[in-house]
């Protein structure tokens, strides 16, 4: 089942569930209005949306063409968003190139922040910011949707709260965050509105690819038109979502509508810190972890981070080619103009 927010003028949106092939949609309203709503109700209301995904996919129902443009996040806000890392390699490489040791406490125990999720920007909307001086970077993740997590929950049990998964845009200012780190309180100024691709989707529809964890396909990141990253989901994830999100509810339960994400995507795959897609390995999810092989490997990074104009695109496409989630598609822009 994939389902969708349109906007309709207020701030939650409507409701829709999306045919399987993002081509047709069709209100969820006679079940449910919001998402909040669906998440809030899911074990009353599942029954209820998944009846209208299988008449809209075998044409019971006609539905109206589907419009990415026209989507706010599934979720527009949310009582919670808890991003982890799960690839550890991305950790490793990033506060390499800051001169932060890593702690070996971080591969047994995951490293996760709350985050904003008071106003997540839609999928085609601009990342409006004010200084290109902040170190503008886009973080390539999938992420996961829970109903009621009960606190202390096993990560063996945590899988079974898992009701959707999505793609996300962590935006992050790369240039902000020392600041940050040296008052020894975290993230706050140095993360600012993530997006989130157009439709989530519950994990049976995914296939062989949910492997109850994960999703063992490529993200795929395009930055100005040219492809970045294609790093496999399932290769070098230290935690995979069910053990976030144990650690998420390790001493608080967590509320329906929870999201927890992956942190970057990052693969070594040649047991070094990887390789562009131009030298054949899988790219990266963000331009940090570009810049931090190249002071590794040419002493000094040579990629900026994104300056007003550049355009980034996630989207993760199954064995057919066919785009699973729809594209988060944004160019940065400076507040004001």
């Amino acid at each position: 089942m994939k389902l969708a927010t349109l906007r309709d003028g207020s701030r939650d949106g409507q409701l829709v569930v999306v045919s399987w092939d993002l081509a047709r949609y069709t209100p969820a309203g006679t079940v449910a209005a919001t998402m909040q709503e669906a998440l809030d109700n899911w074990g009353a209301l599942e029954e209820g949306l998944r009846d209208l995904s299988t008449r809209l996919d075998i044409g019971q129902i006609s539905g109206s063409p589907f419009d990415e443009e026209l989507c706010l996040s599934p979720l527009p806000r949310a009582y919670q968003w808890a991003d982890g890392s799960a690839y550890v390699n991305h950790v490793e490489l990033v506060r390499g190139a800051r001169g932060t040791p890593m702690p070996e406490s971080f591969w047994t125990d995951p490293l996760m922040y709350q985050g904003g999720s008071d106003a997540f920007l839609s999928p085609r909307n601009p990342i409006r910011l004010a200084n290109e001086d902040w170190g503008i970077d886009f973080e390539g993740e999938i992420a996961a949707v829970t109903d009621d997590v009960p606190m202390g929950i096993s990560p063996e049990n945590a899988g079974g709260h898992i009701k959707l998964l999505m793609l996300v845009n962590d935006v992050s200012l790369r240039n902000v965050i020392p600041n940050e780190y040296a008052k020894g309180f975290g993230f706050f100024q140095s993360k600012p509105s993530s997006s989130f691709a157009p439709v989530a989707v519950t994990p049976d529809e995914l296939g062989d690819a949910w492997t109850g964890g994960t999703i063992a396909l490529p993200l795929l990141v395009s930055y100005n038109g040219k492809l970045f990253g294609k790093a496999r989901c399932d290769i070098d994830m230290t935690f995979d979502l069910p053990r976030l999100i144990a650690h998420a509810a390790g001493t608080r339960p967590l509320g329906p509508g929870t999201i927890v994400g992956s942190g970057t995507v990052s693969n070594k795959l040649d047991g070094g810190p990887g390789k562009t897609v131009e030298e054949g390995g899988v790219g990266y999810s963000c331009i940090a972890e570009k810049r931090t092989v190249e002071t590794l490997t040419d002493g000094a990074p040579k990629t900026p981070f994104m300056k007003f104009g550049d355009r980034v695109r996630i989207e993760m496409k199954d064995a057919s080619g066919n785009s699973i989630f729809g594209a988060i598609d944004q160019v940065v822009e400076k507040v004001g103009d």
